[in-house]
């Protein structure tokens, strides 16, 4: 009987004691921010994120497990009442210039670059001094996003007020837009060159389609953003990011979206 006692309280403890694996749960966890911007980060019908992010946060996880990284979905208007609640911890690849030196935003070193660059229909007659005088133009581009032409200025009624532009939340729509031909809807579309590049390279016959500017509406450097209450600080990142930037995995991942790497993380050229 007393064998029996023992056996059913091993049982007992059994069935309600944690089941302790490796992987049953991590030592920390960091809430990251992510909205739609591609290739940085693209989001799908089913909320994944795929893009540089999505890479990056795979290789991450298998480099740390200790650490989970968990998706808040935000959006470009939002990002920053978001982060001023603390609904995230950190939000990859922002140019500070971006609203964030506002903030008591802890900002990593440059780590990406990209450019917006803008595009309209190839015509007869048409060259680079079609985006001379912008202000006489019907405009197409992204809610939220900065741009420089309009002094990174997010506001949309005072962008109505100085342009004639309508928003949207997809480049593609607004490439088909231009492609549509609609002079009274859309005559230029503004995008970033490495999202204009993986369309060419996955539409090539569009090519030839568009005119696209040779001066740049803006240049930019794409920092991590982390929130000063947050469990990890832009050095932390930095750290947790340190073994794929020093083996080049970082680097490839960067060149595999068509984006750019800022002069710090190029590798060194020779002497001679």
């Amino acid at each position: 009987m007393r064998r029996i006692r023992c056996l059913c309280k091993l049982l007992f403890l059994a069935l309600v004691s944690p089941v302790a694996t490796p992987s049953a749960h991590a030592d920390k966890e960091i809430v990251v921010g992510v909205y739609d911007f591609p290739p940085v980060a693209q989001i799908t019908e089913n909320r994944k994120v795929e893009g540089l992010v999505g890479d990056l946060l795979e290789e991450l996880e298998t480099l740390h497990p200790d650490i989970d990284f968990r998706i808040f979905h935000t959006s470009p208007k939002r990002r920053y009442l978001d982060f001023d609640a603390h609904l995230y911890d950190v939000i990859f690849f922002e140019s500070p210039s971006w609203e964030w030196q506002d903030k008591q935003a802890l900002i990593s070193p440059p780590l990406l670059m990209d450019e917006d660059l803008y595009i309209a229909l190839n015509k007869p007659g048409r060259d680079a001094s079609f985006f001379d005088d912008l202000e006489q133009r019907n405009i197409v581009a992204l809610s939220g996003y900065h741009y420089g032409f309009a002094g990174l200025e997010t506001n949309p009624q005072e962008m109505e007020r100085r342009f004639s532009i309508e928003f949207s939340d997809s480049h593609q729509r607004n490439l088909n837009l231009i492609k549509a031909d609609r002079p009274s809807v859309a005559q230029v579309a503004i995008i970033n060159e490495s999202y204009l590049q993986m369309h060419l390279d996955q539409h090539p016959e569009d090519r030839d389609l568009f005119l696209i500017s040779e001066q740049p509406d803006q240049t930019y450097q794409l920092s991590i953003i982390t929130h000063p209450e947050g469990p990890v600080t832009a050095r932390d990142m930095m750290n947790l990011l340190t073994p794929l930037i020093e083996t080049g995995r970082y680097q490839s991942l960067v060149r595999k979206w068509g984006l750019g790497l800022p002069p710090s993380l190029l590798p060194a050229l020779p002497d001679n």
